[in-house]
């Protein structure tokens, strides 16, 4: 470790002294990438949660693939506006024939998905399908550890379980719920191909955001509109394309935009987890616009869920690594005054810092070479 800092408290027997360090490894800076990262990745979440309502009004005026279409297309289009009118630029590489494989599994998962969870629905129940969606943060995180190498700590899955369960709690309607059947196969598969989806793009999201954005809005949005051409859905007024492009912008393109942002610093499994309070942020939006009731269920669930949020940000937050720290401290003896630098390395936790951090030996502790 370089660049330490000599401590200046060290005359007097019994006195405390301190080392200060810059942290190599996970410095002030990368606090802020974090706590930076927890908040698109919770605003990700807030801006998914206004389709849901919003949606429920506008499927009444255009069929649900059409709707899918215009919603994806939305977000394409008005994230291209956005890199057209942004001066300054993300200086990020774009993206590569590397990346071709995860690109494209990114695009066809995300038309497969939709695809898969409506057939699931109209072979078994909506009750049914709400339930075993939630599996798509398990899936994440599974695919996240086993396929995709990413680290898993003990705290994130506690954090996964719970949130989890609110998830069901939130989304239970009696026993039907847990009658499984064939339709329940295609909301699995469903929730898997979300779960390969959201590792597909964790893989790019260092590369251009916008780019990958744009990319998975109009590619995935055509897809979903020839389904819905090949389906024989009413084609919508051009008014309420208009409505669906621009819900599409907000719920779909600054959703994923901002998730992909998340996803560069802390990871699929993580993000996902923060993604999981988007039903949550839509109920209450839907007592707020459109009167729908809180139930005590939801206030369950919500409480289960905070819990299971504050798991996953403390395990986003916390940092434990080894470094060097280096102590310089006078003492006395036999009339002689010494002065003495100790270097050495012992374990760290961290939640909150700036580009140092410190910490205190006594001089008996330096002197005897208790570290």
């Amino acid at each position: 470790m370089t660049g330490c800092y000599t401590c200046k408290r060290h005359n007097k027997a019994g006195e405390r002294v301190s080392a200060r360090s810059p942290c190599g490894i996970c410095g002030g800076f990368k606090m802020d990438n974090r706590v930076t990262a927890i908040l698109y990745a919770l605003f990700a979440a807030a801006f998914y949660a206004a389709n849901a309502p919003v949606s429920k009004l506008l499927l009444t005026r255009i069929p649900p693939t059409f709707l899918a279409a215009f919603l994806y297309m939305g977000a394409g289009i008005g994230v291209e506006l956005m890199l057209i009118l942004n001066k300054n630029r993300e200086r990020t590489e774009k993206l590569t024939s590397a990346d071709l494989p995860y690109t494209v599994g990114m695009i066809v998962l995300d038309i497969a998905a939709p695809i898969l969870l409506m057939i699931g629905i109209q072979a078994g129940s909506s009750s049914n399908a709400s339930l075993l969606g939630n599996f798509e943060i398990v899936s994440t995180t599974l695919i996240a550890l086993y396929i995709f190498r990413e680290s898993v700590s003990a705290r994130l899955w506690v954090a996964i379980g719970l949130i989890t369960l609110s998830s069901c709690v939130l989304s239970f309607e009696g026993s039907e719920s847990f009658r499984f059947s064939a339709g329940s196969l295609f909301v699995l598969g469903a929730a898997l191909c979300w779960g390969f989806e959201n590792n597909c793009t964790r893989k790019i999201s260092t590369k251009s955001t916008y780019e990958i954005v744009i990319l998975k809005g109009l590619f995935s949005g055509g897809g979903s509109f020839v389904i819905a051409l090949l389906l024989g859905e009413t084609f919508p007024k051009l008014s309420d394309a208009f409505y669906a492009l621009v819900l599409g912008f907000f719920s779909y393109g600054l959703s994923i935009f901002l998730y992909i942002r998340a996803q560069r610093t802390i990871g699929a499994a993580k993000t996902s987890a923060y993604y999981a309070v988007a039903p949550f942020i839509g109920v209450f939006l839907s007592f707020v616009f459109l009167r729908e009731a809180l139930t005590p269920r939801f206030l369950c669930a919500l409480f289960i869920m905070a819990v299971g949020t504050a798991f996953v940000v403390l395990d986003t937050l916390l940092q434990r690594h080894t470094h060097l720290h280096t102590h310089t401290f006078v003492h006395t003896h036999d009339g002689t005054a010494h002065r003495h630098t100790v270097i050495h390395a012992h374990p760290h936790n961290h939640y909150v810092h700036k580009y140092r951090h410190k910490h205190y030996h006594t001089l008996e502790e330096l002197e005897k070479g208790l570290l």
